[in-house]
């Protein structure tokens, strides 16, 4: 059985509709949720999560925190997604990278642009997809989005095409 730690951060993967505020928000995590539904015979997801923020209210300490968890983690040897907004998804990912010039396990970054349960949320196959790509990618840092895999150093968003694009 192939282990990986799921670690949360919150962004739009995360964001539920709030009727009372009429806006839609991080609240609590909801991963464990969706990953009920997925099959995955062969792995043992240990999922936690360390925040729940839209990205774009992260803040250097939050990204500190981010990397002292992987720190914590990493001399397992046991591969890592992160779910994370996609505004500051690459900032989070190159201060991960500058923090483990020698990584030997992958870390995997995903997000979504419409949450998970909304019609047409990419969040289920980012998700499933950097599941995958954890047990498959040399170690580095990475961003798994919409069918790709971008090392986070060679990557930027597109906010017109609402997706990654090599940089």
């Amino acid at each position: 059985m192939k282990k990986i730690y799921l670690l949360s951060t919150g962004g739009t993967i995360e964001k539920v509709y709030s009727e009372q505020r009429g806006v839609v928000e991080n609240r609590v995590s909801k991963l464990d949720r969706y990953l009920r539904v997925l099959r995955l015979p062969e792995s043992d997801i240990c999922s936690s999560s360390l925040m729940n923020k839209d990205s774009l209210e992260m803040t250097d300490q939050d990204r500190a925190d981010v990397v002292a968890k992987v720190r914590e983690l990493a001399g397992e040897g046991i591969p890592i997604v992160i779910t994370h907004g996609t505004d500051t998804m690459v900032e989070t990912g190159r201060a991960i990278e500058a923090a483990f010039p020698a990584l030997k396990i992958p870390v995997v970054l995903t997000g979504a642009m419409t949450p998970l349960g909304f019609e047409g949320s990419d969040g289920l196959q980012n998700l499933t997809e950097s599941l995958m790509a954890a047990q498959l990618l040399a170690p580095g840092v990475y961003i798994v989005i919409h069918g790709q895999v971008f090392p986070v150093s060679k990557v930027r968003k597109d906010k017109d095409k609402a997706t990654f694009v090599p940089a």
